[in-house]
C-alpha cells in the first residue's frame, strides 16, 4: 500500500505526476546546448585539480597544501568561500593532522561512508560546526575519487528536491556521510525516474547538475513550456526497465527467453561472456539490454569500445597529461566499475565491451587476464602504475561483442577464449534466426519480403561470419523507399567488400533480382505464362 511503502521506502512516491514534472524540466535543462558548460564542465576541471591535490598528499609531496588551495580556487563555486577558508587555515595550521584525515578519505580504505567518517572524524568541529559545511567539505573533496560517482552537495539544493518530489529527507540525527549516502540514493532514483521518462542522464553528475539547476529555478513547475503545459497527461512513461528475462525476450522479438536465460547461467559461472557473429545480428543491443536488466539501472553499467589505438592506460589506468603541465594518474572504465561493484556488492555490476577483437587485447588487459579467471579480495595483484592491489569483485559481470566479419578477430588468443564463454550470434540459428520476420510481421507486414530477401542473400554468401543482419531492417520509419536506400548504400557496399575480387558475382544482390527470387509471380502473370502463342 503507497500509504505504508513510502514510510520505509525512501525510492517510492506514490505521487508520479510530480516526477512527471520534474523530469519533463530536467529534459529542458539536459538538451540545452550549453548544459555540459553551465553544469558540468567546470567539476571535471575542479575535479582535475583535486586529483592533483590527491596525489601529492598521497606521495606526502611538499606542495600538497599549495595545490588543495589551488583546487578550492577558480572555477570552483561548489564550497562556501568563508567555509573552505577556515578549513584551509587549519590545513595550514596542522598540516600532518590535516594530511592524516585527507588520507582517510583519499587513502582508498572501505567505502564512501566510511572514507567520510575518517575524515570528518579529524576535521574539528570549532574549524567547521554545521552538519551542512561539513557534508558539504566531504562531498567536495570525495570528488578526487570519481566526480562521476561522488558529485558535490549542497543541503539547500537537495532539501529543495526533496520537498519539491515529496522524498524522505534524512534524519535528524543522521550524520554527514549519511547525508550523502541519501543524496546519492536520491541521484539514483533521479536517473531511474528519468529514464523511465525517456530521459537517459549519463551519470550521478547529470543527475546532481540537474538538482542544481531546477533548485536555482524559481517555480520551475510552474513555468514547463506551453507544449508541455497544455498536456494534461504530461510525458508517459516509455520503455520502462524489462523486469524479468521473459520481458527481455520480448523486447528483442526473440521466440522465448530460453537463450537469454542461458547467457545469464553462463554469466553466473565465468562472469564474462563474449557475444560472436556477423555485423547486425544486435549483438551490442542485446549486451545493453541485458547489462540493465541484470544491474537493475543504468548507474551499474559502463560501456567502452575497443580499436586499435586502445591501451591499458585508457582501460585500467594511466598517467594523463594535466592543464598545469604535468601528468596525473586517471582511472580507466574497468577500474572504476569495479570500485563501483566493490562499494555495493549486493548488486551486479555489468561491462559492456564493444568490438573487444579490435584492440590489442595481450596489451589492453594485462594482469587482467589473472584477475578475469580468479575473481575477489583474496587474488589480488598490483597494479602497474598506482602499485595498488587491486581484485575483480564477484558481482562484476562482463559482456563483449565480437565482429565475426572482421579479420582482426584472429588477434583474440587462447588465452582470452578460455576466460570467457562465447555466445553466437547469427541468422541461421535461434535467437537470430526469424528475427527479421517476426519484427517486420509486428511492425511492417507489407514488406515481410524483405525478410526472404535477406535469407536468399545470405545463402548466396555462403559463409555465416559474413551474413546480413536483421538490425539493418529494424527501422520504424522503414518503407520500400527506406528498403532500396539501405540496400544500395549498406548491403551493397559490405557486399562488394567481401567478394573482393569476384566482381562478376555482384549482380546476384542486386535488390530486385533477389526479390524477383523470393517473390511469387503476380496472377495475371501466371496467367499469361499460359496463354497460347499462334501457330
Amino acid at each position: 500500500a503507497d500509504e505504508l511503502k513510502s514510510q520505509w521506502d525512501p525510492e517510492h512516491s506514490p505521487d508520479t505526476s510530480k516526477w512527471d514534472q520534474l523530469i519533463c524540466w530536467a529534459r529542458h535543462f539536459v538538451k540545452r546546448p550549453d548544459f555540459d558548460q553551465r553544469e558540468r564542465d567546470f567539476k571535471l576541471k575542479v575535479a582535475d585539480k583535486l586529483r592533483q591535490a590527491r596525489s601529492a598528499v598521497e606521495n606526502d609531496a611538499d606542495d600538497w597544501y599549495a595545490l588543495l588551495k589551488r583546487a578550492f580556487g577558480r572555477p570552483n563555486n561548489l564550497t562556501n568561500w568563508r567555509m573552505h577558508d577556515l578549513f584551509l587555515k587549519w590545513c595550514d595550521r596542522d598540516r600532518q593532522e590535516a594530511r592524516s584525515a585527507l588520507l582517510e578519505l583519499w587513502g582508498g580504505q572501505g567505502d564512501i561512508e566510511q572514507a567520510m567518517r575518517g575524515l570528518l572524524r579529524r576535521v574539528p568541529t570549532d574549524v567547521l560546526s554545521k552538519r551542512r559545511d561539513r557534508t558539504n567539505l566531504a562531498s567536495f573533496l570525495a570528488m578526487a575519487l570519481d566526480p562521476h560517482r561522488y558529485p558535490p552537495y549542497q543541503e539547500t539544493a537537495f532539501t529543495k528536491l526533496y520537498d519539491l518530489i515529496g522524498y524522505r529527507t534524512p534524519d535528524d540525527g543522521a550524520d554527514e556521510a549519511a547525508v550523502y549516502q541519501h543524496a546519492l540514493k536520491f541521484l539514483d532514483t533521479l536517473s531511474s525516474e528519468a529514464a523511465a521518462r525517456g530521459l537517459e542522464l549519463r551519470d550521478r553528475l547529470d543527475a546532481q547538475s540537474v538538482v542544481w539547476w531546477v533548485a536555482k529555478t524559481d517555480d520551475w513547475h510552474k513555468k514547463l513550456p506551453p507544449q508541455d503545459k497544455d498536456d494534461p497527461k504530461l510525458p508517459k512513461p516509455v520503455d520502462p526497465p524489462a523486469r524479468t528475462l521473459q520481458a527481455v525476450a520480448r523486447v528483442l522479438y526473440y521466440n522465448d527467453a530460453s537463450d537469454l536465460e542461458e547467457i545469464e547461467q553462463l554469466l553466473t559461472d565465468k562472469r564474462q561472456v563474449v557475444f560472436y557473429g556477423p555485423p547486425g545480428t544486435g549483438k551490442t543491443f542485446v549486451a545493453q539490454k541485458l547489462a540493465r536488466y541484470f544491474a537493475g539501472t543504468e548507474l551499474r553499467t559502463a560501456l567502452v569500445q575497443f580499436h586499435p589505438s586502445y591501451t591499458y592506460e585508457d582501460f585500467i589506468e594511466g598517467f594523463r597529461p594535466t592543464e598545469a603541465g604535468g601528468f596525473s594518474l586517471r582511472e580507466g572504465p574497468l577500474k572504476r566499475i569495479a570500485q563501483q561493484a566493490e562499494e555495493t556488492s549486493d548488486a551486479k555490476h555489468v561491462l559492456v565491451i564493444d568490438e573487444i577483437n579490435r584492440g590489442n587485447l595481450a596489451k589492453v588487459f594485462g594482469e587482467l587476464y589473472f584477475l578475469l579467471e580468479y575473481r575477489g579480495p583474496e587474488h589480488e595483484i598490483r597494479l602497474q602504475y598506482s602499485n595498488q592491489p587491486f581484485n575483480l569483485p564477484e558481482n562484476l559481470w562482463i559482456i563483449a561483442t565480437m565482429n565475426t566479419a572482421d579479420r582482426s578477430i584472429a588477434l583474440v588468443d587462447a588465452a582470452l577464449r578460455r576466460r570467457f564463454y562465447f555466445v553466437p550470434f547469427f541468422p541461421d540459428e535461434p535467437p537470430v534466426e526469424g528475427l527479421l520476420r517476426r519484427w517486420l510481421n509486428k511492425n511492417k507486414p507489407d514488406l515481410l519480403w524483405v525478410a526472404d530477401v535477406v535469407d536468399e542473400a545470405n545463402k548466396r554468401l555462403e559463409n555465416r561470419d559474413l551474413a546480413i543482419g536483421p538490425s539493418h531492417f529494424m527501422q520504424d520509419d522503414l518503407d520500400e523507399e527506406w528498403v532500396k536506400r539501405i540496400w544500395k548504400h549498406s548491403i551493397l557496399p559490405y557486399v562488394e567488400e567481401q567478394l573482393f575480387g569476384q566482381t562478376e558475382r555482384l549482380g546476384e544482390f542486386e535488390l530486385d533480382k533477389l526479390r524477383g527470387k523470393v517473390e511469387p509471380p503476380a496472377a495475371g502473370e501466371a496467367d499469361g505464362a499460359s496463354e497460347p502463342q499462334g501457330d
